[in-house]
């Protein structure tokens, strides 16, 4: 019986050492931390949590999306001859299924959610997963051949793959995330154009314009304005239109807000029109039943006139100058948390562009974006947490103005992820309740 190891046990190495168990492995399931995973420990997983050291006569690593590349577990065995790989990349060796991927800064959440959720209106069986939460290993014995699977891919699940063949893929864009992971932005960049490699002529690439791919597909290009290009699969023009579809809908039929959001449509629907056939009704209908995704520009709730947006996946600073483009109008924006080794200036400057009313500081990263945000003229709070922002925003919002989470950070300094932070901010506004009455049909506060 041959020896993998899996480094990481969170989620989805969790998922992976049940997965390699099932196959007849004997695993090893390392981390840094404590570990509490007692239905592991149940199916012969060998778990070592706060474990640094390496582990000797392994065939097989599966490297969790957390793990860098120089981890000593990580670099002993790859020096020993075994081979390294990530969780999607493991997955994908055992389902047969039809995959699309979906990666870039971002944008990601977004438009997985979104090309499953027009796959599902048009009656194709689909599932989001990969990044955005659900294991991609956890599907391997569990899903039907014929159902599509989206897979949101991040850069570091991208790292380690090798035959991860999706019938469509996409890079949206790339901007500065990662900087504390990735050392240089050429580094990041390679990573993200590893979900192309193993392509073929048959499938669809998105890339950005003026991108050289691996893999024998042909980049295609996404254009947000008039102008189209010989190389574009979909497109701007009063709205949506697809390569071999034409006008598919207008931008105002579509509930998504932002010039981002046009992206993650453009892409969506181009994915879906390649890969699966979908026809541009059954586009056209999916765009017009699609709620959004939550932490993603979730309208949270409006009192008293002041609206409550809920963008906490906003986790660069490009992010959340987009959700700033989607609220151009009298925000009170609540930003910080742990940094990422990127300028805020860009941010600083988005805010001074809309006329940000306030910017109330959390976490870690609170000082530094005040800085930036004091130096072009933008008035900050200095919160700390974000209890103590939202009921400083929301005294000071007048109605029709908006209180914006975008923290442009990630959320580990306070929280445990982004889903946690926009949970917590969801549970701050409804406490506002009592304080602000919901406004009723005729714009009068209900009693």
């Amino acid at each position: 019986m041959k020896t993998a190891l899996v480094v990481g046990v969170g989620r989805s190495g969790s998922a992976a050492a049940a997965m390699l168990v099932r196959r007849g492995w004997h695993v090893v399931a390392v981390d840094t931390g404590p570990v509490d995973a007692p239905e592991l420990s149940a199916l012969g997983v060998d778990v070592r949590g706060e474990h640094l050291d390496p582990v000797p006569d392994v065939a097989l690593v599966v490297k969790s999306p957390g793990v860098p590349g120089d981890a000593a577990q990580v670099v002993a065995a790859r020096a020993a001859g075994a081979s390294v790989i990530s969780e999607i990349e493991l997955a994908s060796r055992e389902l047969s299924n039809p995959i699309i991927a979906v990666t870039g800064t971002n944008g990601k959440t977004t438009t997985t959610e979104l090309a499953a959720h027009l796959l599902r209106a048009a009656g194709r069986s689909a599932l989001a997963c990969g990044n955005q939460g659900l294991p991609l290993t956890s599907l391997v014995d569990s899903v039907d051949p014929s159902t599509w699977l989206v897979v949101e891919c991040s850069s570091f699940q991208l790292e380690d793959v090798d035959r991860f063949h999706p019938r469509a893929a996409v890079v949206l864009n790339l901007t500065p995330d990662h900087l504390d992971r990735h050392p240089t932005m050429g580094d990041y960049r390679a990573a993200k154009l590893r979900v192309f490699q193993a392509m073929t002529a048959d499938d669809l690439a998105i890339a950005p314009e003026g991108w050289a791919i691996p893999g024998r597909a042909r980049p295609r290009v996404l254009r947000d304005g008039a102008r189209r290009g010989p190389d574009d699969i979909a497109w701007s023009q009063g709205g949506l239109h697809v390569d071999g579809l034409g006008m598919v809908v207008g931008w105002d039929a579509i509930p998504l807000r932002g010039r981002h959001n046009r992206e993650n449509v453009m892409a969506a629907a181009a994915l879906v029109a390649h890969a699966a056939r979908l026809t541009g009704t059954e586009i056209a209908a999916g765009l017009a039943s699609f709620a959004g995704v939550a932490h993603r520009l979730e309208v949270v709730a409006t009192y008293h006139g002041v609206t409550f947006v809920n963008d906490s996946k906003a986790t660069n600073t490009d992010a959340a100058s987009a959700a700033l483009d989607a609220y151009p109008h009298g925000v009170h924006l609540i930003a910080g948390g742990k940094p990422k080794g990127a300028s805020f200036a860009p941010l600083a400057t988005a805010a001074k562009a809309v006329g940000v009313r306030c910017v109330y500081l959390i976490g870690e990263a609170g000082p530094e974006i005040g800085t930036a945000m004091r130096a072009v003229g933008v008035p900050t709070h200095d919160a700390g947490t974000l209890a103590v922002a939202v009921a400083a925003a929301s005294a000071a919002a007048a109605p029709g103005e908006v209180v914006l989470l975008a923290p442009g950070c990630a959320s580990f300094d306070q929280f445990t992820s982004f889903e946690e932070r926009g949970d917590r901010f969801r549970a701050l506004v409804a406490e506002l309740a009592p304080r602000r009455p919901p406004l009723g049909p005729n714009g009068g506060a209900v009693a």
